[in-house]
């Protein structure tokens, strides 16, 4: 058996848990478009920096993790290129949005954690050079991808929105 250890950066895209920065940011724009969320987004920490990856990028980087040359006891980072503020992010959304123009941003003392990564920038070169992976999906088409989702997902009967 050939063990290796990885550690992936930030990953996000479609079907992301709603209890991620970037999932639930999306979810509640998708709320409020639809009307069932005031226009105000609860928020926590939003000046933490974050490298980015699509999450369709990251099951890639694993199967060739597995595919091409493993070697055993190696380990790898493994995430995006693109970096920016979590705040800058929730940006990116709100721009996405048809309400843009009326969304406020709110802190919520709850979604404030006592301890926080806030700088998490990968160093992935050991891995692309082994690999020769390399993300391919934007940072912006991720975005849109996970508010496309989760404006599908708030249209579904209450019952199914939390699955």
């Amino acid at each position: 058996m050939k063990v290796m250890t990885t550690r992936m950066f930030t990953h996000t895209g479609p079907r992301r848990g709603d209890v991620f920065a970037e999932s639930t940011f999306a979810k509640q724009i998708a709320m409020i478009e639809q009307g069932i969320q005031e226009p105000v987004i609860k928020v926590g920490n939003l000046q933490s920096l974050r490298t980015f990856a699509d999450v369709r990028d990251a099951v890639r980087a694993y199967y060739m993790l597995v595919t091409v040359n493993p070697v055993a006891g190696q380990y790898y980072n493994i995430g995006g290129t693109f970096s920016c503020e979590v705040g800058d992010m929730l940006n990116t959304l709100i721009r996405m949005s048809s309400k843009k123009d009326k969304i406020k941003i709110e802190v919520d003392p709850a979604r404030l954690r006592p301890i926080d990564a806030d700088l998490q920038v990968p160093n992935t070169k050991k891995f692309q050079d082994h690999t020769g992976w390399a993300p391919v999906i934007t940072f912006e088409q991720t975005m849109r991808d996970l508010l496309d989702y989760w404006r599908e997902r708030v249209c579904l009967p209450s019952n199914k929105l939390n699955r």
